[in-house]
């Protein structure tokens, strides 16, 4: 993104825009008698604002609001003002300012972005806290590492080279950042859904339902180890994110590979999160290829993962024939054309989008925990969508018994009591069924809800 395609402004603007400022802050002090932080972006040239310059500036934001909720500082009155002459956002605190200026200087000191983060403190009648007012170095250049008001004042470096470095900073600041936040979003989504309980015929807190093979440590263990490869497929999706979706698709494939045997080194063989692999991966390198504004829409996110998969059940089950097919899905797809997660995945997971989701946050607006929430969710799911798992551990008709079963149940109560819940999981475990599907959709659920919930996000 270059800087000098965007708006210009004159000295003109920039003196008023600092008078204006200026003001802001006296209008701030006088209304609240307390300290104030004053955060603005230090951007060389005549281009102060642009959709670059905005992400730098709002992951600022987070980073000290971030800081604020760490020390149990509350603000008396936030506001961010976005303006061709620049950034401003305000924070009103009954706190020492020179506590406030420690937390501003660790922001700016912490990375190369935070040099680009101009955090001034005042205190409530109005005087500026400075660095070294608490014993500290001023700050340094972004190109050189000298004192930056000497290479300002002398002008040792062109606004060009300026404007190169700024781009670069902000640019590897946002998409590390972004890709790592998708990243944890993604390992809480699996780890809720691994805890959720009771789970009918699946590892949760209390056993293993229909799996001798693993409990809830194993999938502990596999969730510990995926974290890297979450990052990765969203750092893709951004690289990738001017290509076809599909070919970011494709980009995260070999990584999923990776994952995959990242997962049974950790496990000692054991297939935990193979589904979650598949499923997270997408909605990770789909957050990667959408502006972070995009996140907390649903839909966006899912229609983004029907746009990567695209014509996947076709790709993957070409040429498949009775002789040659080897797991559950595929002779699942040959004897019924039943498309599994990847049919879900195609048509951008409706089964999540307007069963799952639906109906997790129904269940925590009328007051359950999340957990309680989830369990519903869980059962919904596995009306909605074809769970594979399910049928390939007993039959079709077991499956389509259990789903019509499960369907009055709901139709009674959407969110059965734990009682409920765990004579269905004796009845799965004599049966040998584990909605593992299901499970995966529902952990989809969960990251898209904590998008939602996110305040940061806003």
């Amino acid at each position: 993104m270059a800087m000098n395609t965007e708006q210009q402004i004159t000295l003109s603007q920039m003196l008023i825009a600092r008078e204006r400022r200026a003001q802001k802050q006296q209008e701030l002090l006088k209304k609240y008698h307390a300290s104030l932080i004053c955060f603005t972006m230090n951007i060389a040239g005549p281009v102060k604002n642009n959709p670059l310059i905005r992400q730098g500036f709002s992951l600022g934001n987070r980073y000290l609001k971030q800081k604020l909720s760490a020390q149990k500082i509350k603000c008396i009155h936030q506001e961010i003002i976005d303006k061709v002459t620049g950034n401003e956002a305000y924070y009103v605190t009954d706190t020492d300012p020179k506590v406030l200026k420690k937390l501003t200087v660790e922001i700016e000191d912490a990375s190369p972005i935070g040099r680009l983060f101009d955090l001034d403190v005042l205190s409530s009648e109005g005087l500026k806290t400075e660095r070294t007012d608490l014993g500290l170095a001023p700050r340094i250049c972004l190109i050189c590492n000298r004192p930056a008001k000497e290479c300002a004042r002398s002008r040792t470096h062109t606004v060009e080279q300026l404007q190169s470095t700024i781009r670069q900073i902000l640019t590897r600041a946002i998409n590390e950042s972004d890709s790592k936040d998708a990243a944890s979003y993604a390992l809480r989504a699996i780890l809720h859904e691994a805890c959720t309980t009771p789970k009918p015929g699946l590892v949760d807190r209390l056993d293993n339902g229909s799996h001798k093979d693993m409990d809830i440590f194993t999938f502990m263990d596999s969730a510990s180890v995926l974290w890297p490869y979450f990052g990765s497929c969203a750092r893709l999706g951004r690289q990738t994110a001017s290509l076809s979706a599909t070919e970011t698709f494709f980009a995260i494939r070999k990584e999923g590979r990776k994952a995959e045997e990242d997962m049974v080194g950790a496990t000692g063989g054991v297939n935990t999160h193979k589904g979650a692999i598949f499923t997270m991966g997408i909605l990770c390198a789909a957050l990667g290829r959408l502006d972070r504004k995009s996140w907390k829409k649903p839909e966006i996110i899912l229609q983004e993962c029907a746009e990567m998969t695209k014509g996947l059940t076709a790709h993957d089950f070409a040429g498949l024939t009775i002789k040659n097919a080897r797991t559950a899905g595929q002779k699942l797809y040959l004897k019924y054309h039943i498309t599994g997660v990847r049919g879900q995945m195609e048509e951008g997971l409706p089964a999540v989008r307007y069963t799952g989701l639906p109906a997790l946050k129904a269940g925590v607006a009328r007051g359950l925990s999340l957990n309680e929430a989830g369990c519903g969710a869980l059962l919904a799911l596995m009306t909605a969508a074809t769970d594979t798992n399910l049928i390939a551990r007993s039959n079709l008709r077991t499956w389509q018994e259990t789903i019509s079963r499960l369907k009055i149940l709901l139709a009674e109560n959407p969110y059965p009591d734990a009682e409920t819940l765990q004579q269905l999981n004796q009845e799965f475990i004599q049966k040998n069924l584990s909605p593992g599907g299901s499970a995966d959709l529902l952990a989809v659920c969960y990251l898209l809800y904590f998008l939602e919930q996110d305040p940061l996000l806003s």
